[in-house]
């Protein structure tokens, strides 16, 4: 599997996770378990966004024989 593909596969983790994050965050009812699940998916989600775009942005494309690159 390419690195871009990866990186991308990270990136929607990410924001799946922060989105999830955010949504506990607005209808949390202030118990410790529900800060602790937006906690750790907010902070998760901010990891795997930007691992997922730095894997995105420091690849570079290859072109192989024979191919185009537009």
């Amino acid at each position: 599997m390419e690195k871009r593909a990866i990186g991308g596969i990270l990136t929607l983790l990410g924001i799946l996770g922060l989105i999830y994050g955010a949504v506990t965050f607005i209808n949390h009812s202030g118990g410790t378990y529900n800060m602790k699940v937006m906690a750790v998916s907010l902070l998760l989600g901010l990891i795997f966004f930007f691992s997922g775009i730095g894997l995105i942005r420091g690849t570079r494309d290859v072109m192989k024989n024979n191919e185009h690159v537009s």
